[in-house]
């Protein structure tokens, strides 16, 4: 009887066995080099500058995207809404944009899928999403800027749980955003985050795995073994031009309708105080659909703390309104397929559950 995969073990997928030539190490090398000079430009050294303007401060600065774009929670839908949004929303993401872009295009012709398999094929789907997430520490991009990222390694075979747990820990493990919470709100909001945030990430990623069954574990397989050589650096002007031309339209239409129905997407305006558990429900649900730049929840919640909403609500936030989006939700689905995406998006509205059920008890116990 031929062997078996053991218990939650995802498929495995064909891995060449060449042995590591001087291209394919030189290929990877570039890949670090350009991977980290974009890091460095579009995030490190922009979160490193405003961890110390917070540590002088300890008080957020600048509204949310919502308010800057002068929509009111529950107003009606807008085209000039949707292109206000759009303005201020590609203002702040814009670099992130570019290097998820040009780095997403680096891993389909620099990486060779030997190697990329050999990182994050693993024989349990729930080691695949430690390493996904361990992965997706170092870039701290926003969801939908991980979305071109997510899709080149699902493209190149990479395993549903390991992807899912990069798409996901870019925005929930983002070091750089743990830090401000700590910095201008109670710690308590940077504990939910970061318990919920791992648990999302490693058990939530399994999970989708688990839920989208063999049939599209098989089709990576299919993808990884689809070419007999990777495309190499030559490939990178093409897989570039290909991504920007897919990625960026898709994304400026989509964000433009958020834009346009963001008062409905946003709701919670003074008067939702008074809905109770009805509150917590608009906020885990449209909330994983509005989309946000990178720690764009924090002054969102923030606000919604001073407006007098519960913890409960501030606790769902602090998880779905990062991790995924609509914009990012219709970037990846081509790649990760639509019944993935679903999951993932249901995997994190049960996360936004967890969270308003904590941070409340946090709160209580520490008062």
């Amino acid at each position: 009887m031929p062997p078996t995969d053991p218990p939650g073990a995802a498929p495995a997928v064909p891995v060449p066995t060449r042995g590591p030539g001087r291209a394919a190490v030189a290929g990877v090398a570039l890949f670090v080099l350009v991977a980290a000079g974009l890091l460095l430009w579009s995030k490190w050294l922009p979160y490193a500058g405003r961890v110390g303007e917070l540590r002088s401060s300890h008080a957020w600065s600048g509204a949310s995207v919502v308010a800057s774009a002068g929509i009111e929670p529950g107003s009606g839908p807008s085209a000039a809404a949707g292109w206000a949004f759009t303005r201020v929303y590609f203002a702040a993401v814009w670099k992130a944009l570019l290097a998820g872009v040009v780095i997403a295009a680096a891993v389909r012709t620099l990486v060779p899928r030997r190697w990329l398999l050999g990182l994050l094929q693993r024989r349990r789907s729930s080691s695949s999403a430690v390493v996904g997430g361990l992965l997706s520490t170092p870039s701290m991009m926003c969801t939908c800027c991980t979305a071109p990222v997510a899709s080149a390694l699902r493209r190149s075979g990479a395993p549903t749980a390991g992807v899912v747990a990069y798409w996901l820990g870019n925005p929930l493990l983002n070091p750089a955003v743990l830090v401000f919470l700590l910095l201008v709100a109670p710690w308590q909001w940077a504990a939910v985050r970061l318990l919920v945030g791992v648990l999302v990430v490693v058990a939530g990623s399994v999970l989708v795995a688990r839920l989208a069954g063999e049939r599209v574990e098989a089709d990576a397989a299919r993808v990884a073994t689809a070419a007999a050589d990777d495309p190499g650096p030559r490939g990178f002007p093409a897989a570039l031009a290909r991504t920007a031309l897919l990625i960026v339209p898709e994304y400026l239409v989509v964000v433009f309708a958020v834009g346009t129905f963001s008062g409905w997407l946003f709701p919670l305006g003074e008067s939702a105080r008074s809905w109770g558990v009805l509150a917590v429900l608009v906020a885990v649900v449209l909330g994983t659909l509005l989309v946000v730049p990178t720690a764009g929840e924090v002054p969102l919640a923030q606000g919604l703390a001073t407006a007098g909403f519960g913890g409960a609500v501030v606790g769902a936030l602090l998880v779905v309104l990062p991790a995924v989006s609509l914009p990012s939700a219709v970037m990846t689905a081509r790649a990760l397929r639509v019944r993935v995406v679903l999951w993932t998006l249901a995997v994190v509205a049960a996360g936004g559950v967890l969270g308003a059920v904590l941070l409340p008890l946090l709160t209580g116990a520490s008062s």
